[in-house]
């Protein structure tokens, strides 16, 4: 930890000197530990205090009794779904100087590019046409990429549709729904979240406008003086104006937000515990905590060296006690992973607390379609193709989710949580989740995928809550017969 005087320090929501004495807490005793493991599983979160106190672990035998419980968890809230997106990059002209990001100001080697509105939609194009109904719309900070850019690209992704399948279902039914006038199935964007540097609320209540998702902006790094040093220059060197940019968010209207920090900057006690009380303050002030909490690793950059280096690397051990216990601490609150990670770690993470993965993913303008990444903003570990990962996944038993039926419902915010704390949510999830996923089979899998993803559903379709498997079979049955689209 770095020190310094920093006068912000003591003029924000978080408590410093808190979070630097939790982070340094011997392991709890035997009884104290099973304590909160045995509170964990009533399924109402952990104090941060607790949280500290397992992060703290270090012995094999326990951190393995931390990652059965968060396996646990994980499963009674979401059991085996998986919701699958793809990032888009719109542009990686940066004015920030990020010591860790290949789109840095000061990187020579990149190559550097904003993709026009046919390129946008032609990237849109690609996703759909490998299966994608989620995209995570991501640029540089810079004025190349103006709020009323976004606000363009945002409705060129909406605007784009491609056609799928026969003009008849495979049982020779006409399609009723999800079709154009001609009769053919359509596929379209059915959700557009952002990552964007932080907006004004005026802005925030554009991006609602614009029929957005979750608004998701990471920290880095939640200690002052350590943030300071990674960020020297560039709006994004203000650590206060981006720290408050969820309050702000949420003023303008944005229902679910998303946190993260970029583990390898500082010790990850402390930013586990940073983003835990940036969830607690987000519910004490507005009611409801943030949607989804991110978590990637710093990794490779060309032209930014000390990513080659990270001051605080993160083991793959520690890696998975942090998920756990960000999976325990928060349990209704989705856990983002990207394509950062290699696909063996990936595999074991989903069981730990990972409830949102990215597939596919090209981390460069205009990087799908193309076989070169020159300006890429970091390395992937994981180069599967969204079919080869769903592939994995169904091997795995998990479903592979597309679903965006809680947004287009309105469930989303405090109306989501209030599902989802009593555990209503799972009414809608699991049957959303596998209607989806037959329309992927159907629409754009291969032979073999398709058949071994029709048993797994045929399997899993009788844990759905009672009450809603008339609307299953229903729903499951039009959506082989051509209809698309179909949720709770």
């Amino acid at each position: 930890m770095l020190v310094a005087q920093n006068p912000q320090r003591t003029k924000t929501f978080l408590d410093y000197g808190k979070l630097e004495e939790l982070s340094r807490l011997d392991p709890p005793s035997e009884s104290e530990f099973f304590r909160i493991l045995q509170k964990a599983r009533k399924l109402r979160g952990l104090t941060t205090e607790e949280a500290a106190l397992l992060l703290a672990c270090t012995e094999a035998e326990s951190v393995q009794l931390l990652l059965e419980t968060a396996r646990w968890v994980k499963n009674e809230i979401y059991g085996k779904r998986l919701v699958l997106f793809a990032p888009l990059y719109t542009s990686n002209y940066c004015t920030n100087d990020c010591l860790y990001c290949g789109f840095r100001r000061s990187n020579t080697l990149v190559h550097r590019r904003r993709l026009s509105s046919e390129e946008i939609a032609q990237q849109t194009r690609i996703l759909l046409e490998q299966g994608h109904k989620r995209i995570l719309l991501i640029a540089g900070e810079s004025d190349a990429q103006s709020l009323s850019y976004t606000l363009d690209a945002i409705r060129t992704c909406y605007g784009v549709t491609i056609e799928v399948g026969n003009r008849k279902g495979i049982h020779g039914v006409s399609p009723t729904r999800g079709v154009d006038e001609d009769g053919a199935r359509t596929a379209r964007i059915r959700r557009i979240n952002v990552e964007l540097a932080p907006l004004e609320v005026e802005g925030y209540r554009a991006l609602k406008k614009a029929q957005i998702g979750t608004y998701v902006c990471f920290q880095e790094t939640y200690d002052p003086e350590l943030y300071q040093v990674m960020h020297p220059s560039g709006p994004k060197a203000d650590y206060r104006y981006r720290l408050y940019c969820m309050d702000r968010a949420m003023e303008g209207g944005i229902d679910d937000v998303g946190i993260g920090a970029l583990f390898g900057l500082g010790p990850y006690r402390y930013e586990v515990l940073g983003l835990l009380e940036h969830a607690r303050h987000l519910e004490k002030v507005f009611g409801c905590g943030p949607h989804t909490v991110s978590v990637p690793r710093v990794e490779p950059a060309v032209g930014a060296p000390l990513s080659q280096n990270p001051p605080a690397p993160v083991s793959d051990r520690d890696f998975k006690k942090l998920i756990a216990v960000i999976r325990i601490a928060l349990p209704y609150t989705g856990i983002i992973l990207s394509t950062r990670e290699k696909p063996e770690l990936r595999e074991e993470l989903f069981a730990y607390g990972v409830s949102q993965i990215s597939a596919g993913s090209k981390t460069d303008p205009g990087g799908y379609g193309s076989h070169e990444e020159e300006a890429s903003q970091f390395a992937l570990g994981d180069h599967r193709t969204l079919a080869e990962v769903i592939d994995s996944l169904i091997d795995d038993g998990y479903i592979p989710s597309f679903c965006t039926g809680c947004y287009r419902r309105g469930r989303v915010g405090a109306d989501f949580m209030d599902l989802a704390k009593p555990g209503l949510i799972k009414e809608f999830c699991l049957p959303n989740g596998l209607v989806t996923f037959a329309e992927y089979l159907y629409d754009f899998a291969s032979y073999a995928i398709r058949a071994k993803g029709l048993r797994l559903i045929e399997s899993l379709k009788e844990e759905a809550p009672s009450k809603v498997r008339p609307f299953l079979e229903d729903a499951l049955r039009r959506t082989a017969n051509g209809e698309r689209d179909l949720y709770l």
